[in-house]
């Protein structure tokens, strides 16, 4: 089974991965492609808002930041090489909007896994731009899926 994105050195920036699902028509296509970076503990992951993430402010609205922290908390796992495509579901995701967003500048997520249990991540991170430090900060667990030749029957 192919897998359904491309985690690959990013052609566009020297040292990051780049993130995108194969099918364009699924959520993930409205905030990518993505880039991700891990360092030591951190796991940088960078979208490019643009028109379509606004507010009527002129900022990156909120409920585009939820969907970028969400999706990035699966980037960010695949970095960290303790998450494949489609292996997990988000459990829980708790934010704290601090200050608004620019359009056309890269917007990052930075990304640090607390704790990995056999079934669970515990996740926290903060968005950055570079005129703004802090964004937003969140936290999230994913619940890891089983495998699918665990879910199947077992012959007896």
């Amino acid at each position: 089974m192919t897998a359904p994105f491309t985690f690959d050195d990013d052609p566009d920036l020297a040292g990051w991965k780049r993130w995108q699902f194969h099918d364009a028509t699924r959520y993930n296509a409205f905030l990518e492609p993505l880039q991700v970076r891990v360092e030591g503990e951190i796991a940088r992951v960078r979208m490019m808002p643009r028109q379509a993430h606004s507010n009527m402010r002129g900022h990156v609205h909120g409920g585009a930041l939820l969907g970028f922290m969400d999706v990035a908390l699966f980037a960010a796992a695949r970095g960290f090489d303790v998450l494949s495509a489609g292996g997990a579901v988000t459990l829980d995701l708790s934010a704290q909007f601090i200050g608004g967003g620019a359009l056309d500048v890269p917007l990052e997520a930075r990304i640090e896994l607390l704790r990995e249990t056999r079934n669970l991540l515990f996740l926290r991170g903060l968005i950055v731009q570079d005129h703004t430090p802090t964004i937003a900060s969140f936290s999230g667990t994913l619940r890891k899926s089983a495998s699918p030749a665990a879910t199947l029957p077992q012959p007896e």
